[in-house]
């Protein structure tokens, strides 16, 4: 296993146009980029503190999913090295898989979703190359 950091957190908003702002000029993040998830429905967007070297906040759009007002977050992402090698390593562990592939985002960045021993939703993600 080869987790380098804690990726990102991503949290439920209903608005980007009015989150970003938010957590730019209340909480002092930086807005790094925005995109359009390969599905064409929810948009995404990552910030991260001043020096951008360590975990991001990405806020998401257009989920579908409900959630109870405390628990906004969505899930917790991990980097790593080798998506493909710890697919197959959780898949091989008969840990609960929530995606039966590996997704590619437009920016080249992979990722899947498995399932904690209490239902939480945690991520394995390989950052796009070059990033």
């Amino acid at each position: 296993m080869a987790v380098r950091k804690l990726e990102h957190v991503g949290i439920m908003v209903k608005d980007l146009d009015q989150s970003i702002p938010f957590y730019t000029e209340v909480v002092g993040l930086k807005h790094q980029y925005t995109m359009t998830h390969t599905n064409g429905i929810i948009r995404l967007a990552f910030l991260a503190g001043a020096d951008a070297q360590e975990s991001q906040l990405e806020l998401v759009e257009g989920y579908e999913g409900e959630l109870a007002v405390e628990g906004r977050t969505h899930h917790t992402a991990f980097t790593v090295d080798d998506v493909e090698a710890e697919f197959a390593r959780i898949k091989q562990l008969g840990v609960p898989l929530r995606d039966t592939e590996i997704t590619t985002l437009p920016n080249g960045a992979r990722y899947f979703f498995f399932y904690g021993p209490d239902g939480e939703f945690l991520e394995m993600f390989q950052p796009a190359p070059g990033r």
